[in-house]
């Protein structure tokens, strides 16, 4: 494209021009006037004169038109994997990007919008963001316009023409069908916390979209993968469910509606609320048999837990002691044997009996109760002192049957340091028992007694002298029984010959008894961050088998667990989705929710022309859908894209149209001044000849 123009660049400024030129021009013009002789030539003179100091110059550009810029915004959320949408979405983008490419007046930015972001798997469907960053660096006369292709579902799209601000037509192309159903399930209202094996209750709805239904459905309710109800739910309606959480910490609750004919995703026929379980706190009865040096490291501990409640006995003098005291003078407080034992004995989470000996202060039929109380599901200690091994031993009650070891009959007084055993190395009690601590395993105190042992079952997780067990752990029916065979615990508490961690010791013991889900020997466990699920398979084997996760969308992935400590096995998985995961391993299976409980890409999965309807409105741009309600058989209906001037209309039948830019880019300049040179010189030189023959001939 070439521009001529004539521009002036004076050699003097325009008033100094006009101070030297104006008076010759007056007297010029009063010849003229007054018709004297020479006045004609005399002006043409004054004229080329005029001409030569005004510089007239000739300017030609050379100008290159500027291409106008057309965004084409791919969507590929996770609602755009459904029933080949996204076939669908990279033959229409193929389509278009083949057309824009043969437009040479058009400068095509493509941009894909991914269900995983710099952040993670994206919740939300934001294009107008994307849009907006495309368009940043283009001036508003150079925009032509865009081209979305999505399935509609865009949770940035502004609700008002006023509120959005771009300039050029924006076009929708929409995948998927005008006829599709669809079934999910959300979540109303939930607490964010509850007490264990305390009513708790979540309000639920089931919704069809794209029809009307009055016929009940079946929802399953899983609490942490755990089927624990079949309930019906009337589409629409608000579905109240009561339930009780059975132990500490992360609970998944999960809400499945069974599957209906022609819908269009299972995806969001589940939908997940996270609930934080609380314990009540820990009801724990230690009964001490005698008064001695070790007696308080068990009671300062417990009683500094503040989730522990304690209840403690010590029995100063023994029935066989007979010194006439009477006895409503024993003691401040009688020991309520029966009430504690019989009538209350499941309201304890754990019994701890202390250097205990049987001296007939429990009737031996308590003994069954303690017994059967353990095999339903109770825990109990024995911190063992030389009584163990002595007449009147537990061993020697009805406990028998629920105790990991029994008694020799002899008791070691020897000087030895506990040590961890190879079980122990991968059991949570005592894995990394010097952590949070300023003690190694190689500085350990001391202990002075052991108590020897036959016939051990269970887990021995410490050993002391000669490899004699220190520390037994064991599963009793649905209990947990654990036998400390030292009441030397106390010299770590006191420091002797440095101390040692008998915090960790004494509290994860405890706990362990009382079900702390983070001290199991057997667990799995699964956490989604940003774009990764990490998965932990805590285990006492040497090695574990593939963990299996199961992606919201239905799809199964096997990945292997390497061992990163005794007993510790991860791995970490790149993931693009948000929703709910499911790991297995064996028996166990762990749940992991990625993204808000409620996400926005789950919450209607039909596609829709209404939330683009606004914008495109706006702009003078068109939605229409790739595909009619006859499905997948009559092809995609791409439209052709066509030039317009910004004044015309923005599409048509089978058409839809972008504004073309008239900006243009200065490429070349050639300057040709018309009176410089030997030209200017020859009519100068002409004009004033002319003038002095003129006034010769006068």
């Amino acid at each position: 494209m070439t521009n001529l123009n004539l521009v002036f660049e004076p050699f003097f400024p325009w008033l100094v021009l006009a101070v030297l030129i104006l008076p010759v021009a007056l007297l010029v013009a009063w010849a003229l006037w007054t018709k004297s002789a020479g006045a004609a030539v005399r002006a043409l003179a004054l004229a080329a004169l005029a001409l030569a100091l005004a510089n007239p110059v000739l300017v030609q550009e050379e100008r290159v038109a500027q291409p106008s810029t057309v965004a084409l915004i791919v969507d590929e959320s996770q609602s755009q994997r459904l029933e080949g949408r996204s076939e669908d979405t990279e033959t229409a983008v193929a389509a278009l990007t083949e057309q824009l490419g043969e437009m040479p007046e058009v400068e095509l930015r493509t941009v894909r919008i991914s269900s995983t972001g710099e952040n993670g798997p994206n919740s939300e469907t934001r294009l107008f963001d994307a849009l907006s960053t495309t368009f940043a660096d283009v001036a508003p006369s150079r925009i032509g316009g865009a081209i979305i292709v999505s399935d509609g579902q865009v949770h940035d799209a502004p609700e008002t023409a006023d509120s959005f601000g771009f300039e050029g037509p924006l076009h929708a192309l929409i995948t998927g069908r005008p006829d599709e159903f669809d079934r999910r399930v959300e979540i109303v209202q939930a607490p964010r916390f509850s007490i264990i094996n305390q009513d708790l209750t979540v309000n639920y709805r089931v919704i069809d979209e794209g029809r009307e239904s009055t016929t009940p459905v079946e929802i399953e309710v899983y609490r942490n993968g755990e089927l624990l109800s079949i309930e019906p739910a009337v589409p629409g309606e608000d579905v109240d469910f009561t339930m009780q959480l059975d132990r500490a910490g992360k609970n998944i609750i999960e809400f499945r509606a069974e599957v209906a004919d022609g819908e269009l995703t299972e995806t969001n026929n589940r939908a997940v609320v996270r609930i934080e379980g609380i314990r009540e706190n820990l009801r724990v009865l230690l009964v001490s048999g005698e008064p001695h040096t070790g007696e308080r490291a068990w009671r300062n501990l417990l009683k500094s837990d503040a989730s522990v409640d304690l209840v403690h006995f010590t029995i100063l003098r023994p029935p066989e002691k007979q010194d006439g005291t009477p006895i409503n003078e024993l003691s401040l407080i009688a020991f309520p044997t029966r009430e504690l034992f019989v009538e209350k004995i499941e309201d304890f989470d754990l019994i701890i009996f202390d250097r205990y000996q049987n001296r007939n202060v429990l009737p031996l039929l308590y003994y069954d109760y303690i017994s059967e109380y353990v095999r339903n599901g109770g825990a109990l200690l024995i911190a063992a002192g030389p009584e163990y091994a002595a007449r009147g031993s537990l061993a020697q009650t009805p406990l028998v049957g629920s105790l990991p070891a029994l008694p020799s009959g002899t008791v070691a007084e020897v000087g030895f340091r506990p040590s961890v055993t190879e079980q122990g190395n991968r059991h949570p009690v005592t894995r990394d028992l010097t952590e949070g601590t300023n003690f190694s395993a190689d500085n350990w105190g001391r202990w002075l007694r052991i108590v020897d042992v036959d016939d051990t079952d269970g887990t021995v997780v410490l050993e002391g002298a000669d490899d004699r067990p220190l520390l037994i752990l064991e599963r009793v029916g649905e209990g947990r029984v654990g036998l400390m065979l030292s009441d030397q615990g106390w010299l770590w508490a006191r420091g002797f010959e440095g101390g040692g961690p008998y915090l960790n010791l004494y509290r994860r013991t405890a706990h362990w008894l009382m079900r702390e889900p983070d001290l199991e020997e057997e667990t799995l466990s699964a956490e989604g961050s940003a774009s990764s699920l990490t998965i932990t398979r805590q285990t006492m084997a040497d090695e574990v088998d593939e963990a299996v996760i199961t992606t919201p969308s239905g799809d199964e992935i096997a990945t292997g667990l390497t061992e990163v400590e005794d007993g510790i096995f991860e791995t970490e998985v790149e993931i693009d989705e948000i929703g709910l995961y499911r790991v297995t391993n064996g028996d166990l299976t762990a749940l992991a929710n990625v993204g808000p409980v409620d996400a926005p890409e789950f919450r209607d999965m039909l596609s829709t022309t209404e939330r683009l309807a606004v914008a495109s409105d706006a702009t003078g741009g068109e939605v229409r859908r790739l595909r009619n309600s006859a499905g997948l058989l009559d092809g995609l209906d791409v439209p052709d894209v066509r030039a317009v001037r910004a004044s015309a209309s923005k599409s048509g039948n089978g058409w839809i149209g972008l504004n073309m830019s008239t900006q243009t880019r200065l490429v070349g300049v050639e300057r040709q001044s018309l009176f410089g040179g030997l030209l200017g010189l020859a009519v100068l030189l002409a004009a004033f000849a002319a003038m002095w023959w003129r006034e010769g001939q006068a």
